[in-house]
């Protein structure tokens, strides 16, 4: 990623590194900008059949970031068993639940659970009462069914268990004494107690280790509406793995909170404090479909970005968050300043050379590989926006030489490249003050003054008079907004290779200006192009002076 208002050499070495690197070391390169692309960048895009690099105003981690995407999840007909069966095999102590069409609609907890399979009431005949459904016992009991009058399997109901392993006279007295629609009576190889449960009308029987009732006894079951299951489980697993049939519906808690995928980490941690659940879904705001989940402890150690920084070496110019994220490398052409500070060494290439999009091409060569013509004409652009097509003072013999290799590898001619560029839209006529201050602004703070500089390039001047006051008080505004003490517009005239100076200073700063004045605040630069090279270090000597002579005056 380039610097925050890129212009034309951020985004275009961002591009043409990130493809450098796919091909080389790091397969998952990817360029970004952190602003919009001028019109003249735009330009270059369409020209060289380049998609724009992808937006992302701040990298600090968020919601989407920390939440793991691969989850497991539950529905409303799971069954206990089958809930904590995924939760066992993921070793997770919740599950979200979701409708057919991924949208969240509760969360499940191990503890809720647990309440569903073992029955807080012991005294009396609670301990034999499941809540579940004939579709479910089927399913868990890898059951057959072998007799089914009615297609009402999914209902639940409040069921009593019956095993029975008592005599025939017992199992008879014992099965009159509950209701038949709600009784589940499980026995083996016992004809007797299959006839008696099927005589007595009972709403199902469960006939283990595989033994199937004969023919006589499915007869009568069809006639008093009894469902017969056949399951090769024992008894005893058979009775626990009926308590483990009830669907998990009615212990699914649907008072829970869920977070935007693009909410800051920070404002993630301030929000779950407070919060029982152990459990935190991720939902897409629109479809609110589950997008992932985390915990309490994904938030203690995110992972955190990897960042290449080209065209800037200081965290005031780079993308918000840039400060939280892992630097891997920093490629630049500027002076070194700023509080850029990283926690293992990193690789740092920094030339005197006129623009970013040099050392990039330089470092393809150096890997012997080709860039394709249209990264080529991306660096080409890169090269001839920062240079001026090699005639500002920053131009060097390394420009000049990689400039042509490129454009031959582009296959353009390099002064109808620079004729077109430049004439592919006035940034004085086609945006907002905002936007024209805005465009290409790099903040420095100097000898104790935060200084904002803002560059563009116009093809002649005409556009630049009519909206001179407009301007003057967009620095006035800028000022205000992010607390500056001078703010500045330098307007260069790409065919004079000259510019006019607009700035907003206190007045022992304007007193010391020495460029001809032309209007109050507005100052010609002749021969001036470079904010880098030529105005800044001016400027910088100029408060460098203010400063001490303040210093002085104090002491006296």
């Amino acid at each position: 990623m380039g610097h925050k208002n890129p212009d034309t050499d951020a985004i275009c070495s961002a591009i043409a590194y990130a493809d450098l690197l796919r091909q080389t070391r790091i397969p998952e390169a990817e360029a970004a900008c952190c602003g919009t692309p001028n019109s003249r960048t735009k330009w270059v895009l369409k020209q060289a059949g380049l998609p724009r690099p992808r937006l992302i105003a701040d990298v600090r981690p968020r919601a989407i970031d920390v939440c793991q995407a691969e989850v497991a999840t539950a529905s409303f007909s799971d069954t206990i068993f089958q809930a904590y069966h995924r939760m066992a095999d993921g070793a997770y102590r919740s599950l979200p639940v979701v409708d057919d069409d991924h949208r969240i609609i509760g969360l499940l907890s191990l503890l809720d659970l647990l309440q569903l399979l073992i029955p807080t009431a012991i005294e009396g005949e609670a301990v034999r009462e499941v809540f579940t459904n004939i579709g479910s016992m089927k399913q868990v009991l890898d059951a057959e069914v072998v007799c089914q009058p009615d297609d009402d399997v999914d209902a639940d109901v409040e069921y009593t268990m019956m095993v029975a392993g008592s005599s025939e006279p017992v199992m008879a007295e014992r099965i009159g004494a509950f209701p038949s629609e709600k009784l589940i009576i499980i026995t083996g190889d016992r004809a007797g107690v299959q006839l008696l449960a099927v005589e007595a009308g009972v709403k199902c029987l469960v006939i283990t280790s595989g033994f199937r009732p004969a023919d006589a006894i499915l007869v009568a079951a069809q006639s008093k509406g009894v469902t017969i299951l056949v399951t090769p489980r024992d008894t005893a697993s058979t009775t626990q793995l009926i308590r483990g049939s009830r669907p998990i519906r009615h212990a699914v808690t649907q008072d829970f909170t869920a977070f935007d995928p693009d909410l800051p980490l920070h404002v993630l941690r301030d929000r779950v404090q407070g919060l029982t659940q152990s459990l935190f879904p991720v939902v897409d705001p629109e479809t609110k479909k589950l997008l992932g989940v985390f915990s309490r402890s994904d938030l203690l150690s995110p992972k955190r970005p990897k960042l290449i920084l080209v065209d800037h070496n200081e965290f005031s110019q780079a993308v918000t968050g840039a400060d939280e994220a892992e630097i891997i490398e920093v490629m630049d052409h500027h002076r070194l300043s700023g509080n850029l500070v990283t926690r293992e060494p990193i690789q740092f290439i920094n030339k005197t050379v006129g623009s970013t999009c040099t050392i990039v091409a330089r470092a393809f060569r150096s890997h012997g590989i080709d860039p394709t013509p249209a990264i080529a004409t991306c660096m080409c652009a890169g090269i001839i926006s920062d240079t001026l097509n090699l005639t500002s003072p920053t131009a060097t013999d390394e420009d000049r030489s990689i400039l042509k290799w490129l454009s031959e590898v582009a296959g353009i001619d390099v002064d109808k490249f620079t004729e077109g560029f430049f004439a592919a839209g006035s940034v004085l006529r086609s945006n907002q003050p905002e936007q024209v201050v805005g465009s290409d602004r790099k903040e420095y703070v100097e000898s104790g003054y935060r200084v904002s500089i803002s560059q563009i390039e116009e093809v002649g001047m005409s556009h630049f008079h009519p909206v001179r006051e407009t301007l003057q008080a967009e620095l006035r505004r800028m000022i205000t907004e992010h607390k500056l003490d001078i703010a500045c517009l330098m307007v260069t005239d790409v065919t004079r290779n000259d510019s006019l100076l607009l700035i907003e200073a206190p007045e022992d700063v304007l007193r010391r200006v020495q460029y001809p004045r032309k209007k109050e605040k507005l100052y010609r630069l002749d021969g001036v192009v470079s904010r880098k090279k030529q105005l800044f270090p001016w400027l910088s000597g100029l408060l460098g002076e203010v400063a001490r002579d303040a210093k002085e005056a104090g002491r006296d």
